[in-house]
């Protein structure tokens, strides 16, 4: 496929060979003609306007594809489980998730792809909560013509490379450390906050359990809410070294330690585990003091289904500055 180039005052007639983009700025940003459009007569003007004093057309050339074909093969190659995809416009092709839910990318592939000269994707950050019908990747090549090579270069990669986690309906309880809480010398916060941030997805709640310091008490309570069918128990307070604190020692009497430890701040004391059929995650009382913390990263994954590992939880120190 071979370029060549007209006046735009001799292009009536002439077939576009690619989508032309009128630019208002603050106004508009979009598609004027689009790829196919015959030129006539009225739109020599319109073209002009937008700066178009030259137009390309192409010839058909062996080992070449045009831009929007090569879209559409490459979102062959990335869409996978609960993803929309649109229309090719101006060469792009944009992914939307059709369920809320966590974007989950196999980051090394994304990498690989991205790694192809003038082959691209964008997307929204891996494991980030994603709503439905949001825009979370984006793919094209790079000029109006491209060597077909490289679209089998990265058809070579793999396929799914992006996919959407559904998030599911969970039950969930609350159990929240501390002598200081227990025995009234101080108010509980944490119901309240973590309700709130709660009320962005469709949960049962089970309740809250207030316990003293006492790791057979948090143990016991655990293993109640358990017993009621709890899916998620969230322990709060107790998560820090002091001699007092007995939260870890706790939920590792029923569930399985991920880590004890993120770094993620606010929220580096928290503790990930998993039993047979729930999740128990410990969150340390600094989170209360702090619009975001390792709870706001987990949460959505955890009620997705999607198991968190340590690998990951290390990989959370990029961008873990909250």
């Amino acid at each position: 496929m071979k370029l060549k180039t007209i006046k735009t005052v001799d292009a009536i007639g002439k077939v576009l060979s690619h989508d032309i983009t009128k630019i208002v700025p603050g106004e508009f940003k979009g598609r004027l003609y689009k790829k196919g459009h015959i030129i006539t007569k009225e739109d020599v003007e319109k073209l002009l306007a937008v700066g178009k004093d030259i137009l390309y057309v192409y010839e058909e050339t062996p080992g070449y594809i045009h831009e929007n074909d090569a879209a559409y093969r490459l979102k062959e190659i990335l869409t996978g489980d609960n993803i929309n995809t649109t229309e090719v416009s101006e060469g792009k092709i944009n992914l939307i998730a059709n369920v809320d839910g966590v974007l989950k990318i196999d980051t090394d592939k994304l990498c690989r792809l991205n790694m192809i000269d003038q082959v691209i994707c964008a997307t929204k950050p891996n494991l980030s909560f994603v709503k439905k019908n949001t825009i979370i990747a984006g793919t094209r090549v790079i000029p109006l013509i491209i060597d077909e090579t490289r679209i089998e270069e990265a058809e070579k990669i793999g396929k799914k490379i992006i996919n959407v986690l559904p998030i599911k309906r969970k039950k969930i309880a609350i159990i929240t450390t501390g002598n200081e809480v227990f025995y009234g010398r101080i108010e509980d916060k944490f119901q309240e906050l973590l309700l709130s941030k709660l009320n962005d997805f469709d949960i049962e709640y089970l309740g809250q359990k207030i316990c003293p310091d006492d790791e057979e008490v948090v143990t016991k309570s655990i293993n109640d809410f358990i017993g009621n069918g709890a899916e998620v128990i969230i322990c709060t307070g107790g998560m820090s070294v002091d001699a007092s604190d007995i939260t870890p020692k706790a939920i590792e009497n029923v569930a399985k330690p991920v880590s004890y430890g993120m770094p993620v701040l606010a929220g580096s004391m928290t503790m990930v585990a998993y039993g047979d059929g729930y999740t128990v995650l410990g969150l340390p009382a600094g989170m209360l003091f702090t619009e975001k913390s390792t709870f706001d990263v987990l949460i959505h994954r955890v009620l997705a289904d999607d198991v968190i590992t340590r690998e990951e939880i290390a990989l959370y120190g990029n961008g873990g500055l909250l």
